[in-house]
């Protein structure tokens, strides 16, 4: 199966893929917190989005099939925070549980490092044992609950949130 895995930059043509796996999140479960889903002509957008923050937005493909996509945004909007991203993965039903989404996330923290950023985020709807399992297998350790923080299905939800610090000391001096 190895051979066949590719992980590559995500395109604007990957947002109806994109979409098929997202709004399953949105409109079945409480890991997102959007309620509406998402169109393809949003999805784009995002992805635009992100590019044009110069920051990474992954997919894996299994056999040409797209499965799964990761990316990152900045983590705050105030210059300071530059070097803190939130990072964000998600799979298609299909394919869960195979070891894809750790070798999707460490390419997406690979691409961080390269991009000098120092500190990556992941804030996970309460309880998700498989999502914080995944963070923790790749370094992540939590650092916050915020408890009863969004309203999604009929109830009060928490959110934890985990940290990586994918560098050491100051940004390179051309960093910004």
């Amino acid at each position: 199966m190895s051979q066949d895995i590719h992980i590559r930059p995500a395109t604007l043509a990957d947002a109806a893929s994109i979409v098929a796996i997202y709004n399953p999140y949105v409109l079945d479960t409480t890991i997102s917190f959007e309620e509406q889903p998402v169109t393809v002509p949003e999805m784009a957008e995002r992805i635009r989005k992100v590019g044009e923050q110069g920051l990474p937005w992954l997919v894996v493909e299994l056999h040409g099939e797209l499965l799964g996509y990761a990316y990152a945004t900045r983590w705050r909007v105030r210059h300071a925070y530059r070097f803190a991203v939130e990072t964000s993965v998600y799979f298609a039903a299909a394919a869960r549980g195979q070891g894809l989404g750790s070798r999707l996330y460490r390419a997406l923290l690979q691409a961080l490092r390269a991009l000098g950023v120092h500190v990556a985020i992941g804030g996970i709807a309460l309880p998700n044992p498989a999502s914080a399992a995944l963070h923790e297998g790749l370094g992540f350790r939590q650092v916050a609950t915020f408890h009863e923080v969004g309203w999604k299905a009929g109830r009060w939800l928490d959110v934890g949130y985990w940290e990586l610090k994918l560098n050491d000391g100051p940004p390179p001096p051309d960093a910004g």
